[in-house]
């Protein structure tokens, strides 16, 4: 199973980005307080649209209360890192993949990847900015463990019109 992590997020509109994703490609989204908004903040919900009630997702009190609780392996996307988020293997479909973001403000803390730094992974990007966006950088680093994964569970069709529709 792949999680997203969310280490104590501060932005409504990203999380609620993260959740829809979460809900597109079928991943348990976890996350760890403090929160820098309600979870019924009308914002978050906006940005969840009609999805919100079909996320599998899961709060934590702190850092260890979700260690204690989740087994697996554990990335971290860190500006710091000094790996490619492309350069691991995450083809294994039995495998629990937690994939750990840090709060928009300051990231992960230094102590928490002081701890696997073999894990620690960035977007590769130009000098120009410090990094991307929290919601923009779920998307391409799950859309990669998916790619691993050939796409294990999702549809290769729009559902809706059906995979036809361009043929009609």
């Amino acid at each position: 199973m792949i999680n997203i992590v969310l280490y104590e997020p501060e932005i409504p509109q990203n999380t609620g980005n993260i959740m829809r994703t979460c809900v597109a490609t079928n991943c348990k989204l976890h996350l760890i307080k403090p929160f820098g908004f309600k979870l019924d903040d009308k914002h978050l919900k906006r940005s969840g649209v009609n999805y919100i009630d079909k996320l599998n997702y899961e709060i934590y009190e702190n850092y260890d209360d979700f260690k204690s609780k989740n087994n697996g392996k554990y990335y971290f996307l860190t500006r710091y890192g000094n790996k490619p988020h492309t350069s691991f293997d995450y083809s294994d479909i039995n495998e629990n993949i937690y994939l750990i973001f840090g709060k928009e403000s300051t990231g992960i803390p230094k102590q928490i990847l002081r701890d696997d730094l073999y894990h620690c992974m960035r977007i590769p990007m130009t000098g120009n900015v410090r990094a991307l966006n929290v919601s923009n950088s779920v998307a391409i680093v799950v859309y990669e463990v998916l790619r691993q994964q050939n796409f294990n569970g999702l549809l290769q069709y729009e559902p809706f019109k059906g995979e036809d529709y361009l043929l009609k």
